[in-house]
């Protein structure tokens, strides 16, 4: 296990969402499984309890611990994508296995976790600052998923 590495609280599915975040992002894979030695609140021994898995190179750990803690905006993964049909394969995967759109190139997956699949060219836009900086954030924020030509056309003016 990697020195610091990022906890993420499941109900129950850490095993199916690493396994999908696996077949989902490239540099990612499912480690470990661990099971309970005994019962806990939301579990039987036996039960899958932790999932050693790795995001876009990000080491994670899920824990099944029930459903007592949900998911929030406050943390998200940001997948940077080249181009319109990267993003698109990426929203597309999660928004299709049982995930929402949300605003300015969010998505949550089914899991209730959040994901910004975000363009090169809108962080490098947001990045040159001034006037192209203003209407490429402009054109996002009336979108969903981002749509590459509309930044690429605000960043021109």
């Amino acid at each position: 296990m990697a020195k610091n590495t990022i906890c993420l609280w499941y109900d129950k599915d850490a095993e199916a969402a690493a396994r999908f975040y696996a077949e989902t992002f490239p540099d990612s894979a499912v480690g470990a499984i661990h099971r309970a030695p005994g019962d806990y609140p939301s579990g039987k021994a036996g039960d899958v309890l932790t999932v050693e898995f790795t995001v876009a190179g990000v080491h994670c750990l899920g824990l099944n611990g029930g459903p007592a803690f949900k998911h929030n905006e406050a943390f998200s993964f940001q997948i940077a994508t080249d181009d319109q049909d990267e993003t698109d394969r990426y929203w597309n995967a999660i928004v299709n296995n049982g995930g929402q759109e949300s605003a300015c190139g969010w998505c949550k997956d089914k899991w209730g976790i959040s994901w910004q699949i975000t363009p090169r060219v809108l962080t490098e836009a947001l990045a040159v600052g001034g006037d192209e900086a203003k209407r490429a954030f402009k054109a996002m924020m009336d979108m969903k998923k981002i749509d590459v030509a509309a930044i690429k056309a605000a960043r021109r003016g």
